[in-house]
C-alpha cells in the first residue's frame, strides 16, 4: 500500500483473546439443545451488547430474571464465569502487537466491552496495557459500528484517519471504520493479518 501508515488501531475480542460463552455454557447446560433455546431467548447477543452499551450486569440480570426466574442460576452464570469465555491470547496478534510498539508505532484499542469484564480481562491479558489506550464501548456509551465510537477514538487520540490502519474480526465494523475514512483489516486468522500487514509495510 502506498499510504503510510501511523496509527494502528486493535480490537481485542476474537483478535488479541479468543471469545466463546459456549465454554462455561457446555458444563452449566450440557445439553446442545437446550443451551441454544438459552442463548436464543435469554442471554442472547443483543442482551449482552447492551453491557458492551454501558448498562450494569445487576441491570442486565434484573431484566432477565423478571422474564425467566426459573433460570436464575443460568443467568447469573454469564457474568460469574465470563473469565471462563476468554481463555487464552491469540499469539500471533499479540506478537504483532507487542512488535509495532517496540518498533515504536502508534498503537492504541478500540474495543466493544462492558466496563467490569475490561477490568478483568486487563488482569488476566496484562499486555492490553501496552498500548497507548484503549477506547472501551461501555465507557463511552457508544458501540462499534455507530460512526460516533470511530470519531470519538480519532480525537482522543489525536489520530489522522487517513493513516489509520483498524484490525477487527467483525465486517460490519470494519466497513464502519472504511466509511469513517480509515484503513482497515479484517481479521479472519493470523495466516491472513501476516499478508495483510505485509501490505501495509507494517510485518
Amino acid at each position: 500500500m502506498s499510504v503510510e501508515i501511523r496509527h494502528i488501531v486493535f480490537d481485542i475480542g476474537k483478535v488479541l483473546i479468543h471469545y466463546d460463552p459456549d465454554l462455561p455454557y457446555k458444563r452449566i447446560i450440557p445439553d446442545d439443545e437446550e443451551r441454544k433455546w438459552f442463548f436464543e431467548n435469554v442471554c442472547t447477543h443483543d442482551w449482552n451488547v447492551e453491557q458492551d452499551r454501558g448498562r450494569t450486569w445487576l441491570e442486565a440480570e434484573a431484566l432477565l430474571l423478571e422474564k425467566f426466574p426459573d433460570r436464575e442460576e443460568h443467568i447469573r452464570a454469564f457474568r460469574k464465569y465470563w473469565h471462563e469465555m476468554v481463555p487464552h491470547p491469540y499469539e500471533r496478534s499479540v506478537a504483532h502487537l507487542e512488535r509495532l510498539i517496540a518498533e515504536g508505532k502508534d498503537v492504541t484499542l478500540l474495543t466493544n466491552f462492558a466496563d467490569d469484564t475490561f477490568d478483568q480481562a486487563l488482569e488476566i491479558f496484562p499486555f492490553l496495557a501496552k498500548p497507548r489506550g484503549v477506547t472501551v464501548s461501555a465507557r463511552v456509551r457508544l458501540i462499534k459500528p455507530d460512526a460516533e465510537i470511530y470519531r470519538t477514538h480519532t480525537e482522543a487520540f489525536d489520530l489522522d484517519p487517513a493513516h489509520t490502519l483498524f484490525i477487527d474480526d467483525s465486517l460490519p465494523n470494519i466497513e464502519a471504520a472504511r466509511a469513517f475514512g480509515w484503513q482497515a483489516i479484517h481479521y479472519v486468522g493470523a495466516d491472513q493479518l501476516d499478508s495483510d500487514l505485509k501490505t501495509y509495510g507494517l510485518a
